[in-house]
């Protein structure tokens, strides 16, 4: 079962350049939550910080009633246990092969037996699709492989947090749809608490039950992921859209000068994208984090964008 992790105000700067500052959000417990924002806002610093990797300048991190960035080291290190991380990479040890890369946490963090290493170590690649290329090194597989098998790393300890530094990162589409419908029917079976920072636009509105986004150094919005993929905010709808038009520039924000030659050209942000459904797991039951279609827009009366799920807004 997940744990929720709280963060409240949390700031974080190198050097005179402030990251992102007064960030506060919830990770509710058991649900998949997607981490969007334009290149260089610091998505990846956000998960570092979040395991403990970064100190922030101020705020707090609490997770079963601890902060994180107030714990001594020895506590620290024993919180760690309650995360899984997937790199962007993989990050495997090349010279090591894929069941001694997975087994290497088992060794370093248990005192398991080599024969209670294999049986875990067998149940992860399952589960992730590697049964059988256990004996291949990271350089003899695709990079989608490479993942899974870091995939299978981030589970071998049985974690309640994983969190996921874009698992997309140089996968074809269809690769990436295969990892998506692997997400989700990994955190049925675990149950355990997902964070994703991705740049897909198509995973992060099929895959995730929360949406957040990153933008000028804050937290732009955060919340279930309807509401994201319904709102009217200029950056939001840009992003979604993958437009020129709008807030977001080439490097970060855009100034006046450039806004207001937009505003007087007449062009227009597009209207958003229907809603379309989620991602279901594979066995067809459902998670415990799932919604109905429609549910968040139909409670606080709102109109999902014209093609969404409107047959299935509870009448």
């Amino acid at each position: 079962m997940g744990v929720a992790v709280r963060v409240e105000g949390l700031t974080k700067s190198f050097g005179a350049h402030t990251v992102w500052a007064d960030v506060t959000l919830t990770l509710p417990a058991g649900e998949i939550s997607v981490l969007l924002g334009p290149s260089g806002t610091g998505k990846s610093v956000f998960l570092k910080t979040l395991v403990g990797l970064l100190r922030p300048d101020r705020g707090a991190i609490w997770i079963n009633d601890e902060d994180l960035p107030s714990l001594p080291e020895r506590r620290l290190y024993e919180v760690r246990k309650l995360f899984g991380v997937l790199f962007q990479d993989g990050a495997l040890f090349g010279s090591m092969n894929i069941y001694d890369n997975v087994a290497f946490p088992l060794r370093e963090h248990t005192r398991l037996s080599e024969r209670e290493i294999r049986q875990l170590v067998r149940e992860k690649l399952e589960m992730v699709g590697l049964l059988g290329a256990e004996n291949k090194l990271p350089g003899q597989i695709s990079g989608g492989m490479r993942k899974r098998a870091g995939l299978a790393r981030a589970l071998v300890l049985d974690p309640q947090i994983i969190l996921f530094d874009e698992p997309d990162s140089g996968l074809d589409p269809v690769r990436t749809a295969y990892l998506n419908q692997l997400i989700i029917d990994l955190n049925q079976q675990t149950d355990a608490t997902f964070l994703i920072v991705t740049h897909d636009i198509n995973t992060a509105r099929t895959v995730p039950d929360n949406i957040g986004l990153l933008y000028h150094g804050h937290l732009a919005m955060f919340g279930p992921r309807e509401m994201l993929l319904s709102s009217t905010e200029p950056v939001v709808r840009q992003f979604l859209n993958a437009q020129r038009i709008g807030p977001i520039g080439m490097a970060e924000e855009k100034d006046a000068t450039e806004l207001e030659a937009e505003s007087q050209s007449g062009v227009r942000l597009p209207p958003l994208p229907p809603i379309p459904y989620q991602l279901q797991p594979s066995n067809g039951q459902y998670r415990r984090a799932e919604r109905p279609p429609g549910q968040w827009c139909y409670e606080h009366g709102v109109t999902p964008p014209p093609g969404s799920f409107v047959a299935e807004v509870p009448a």
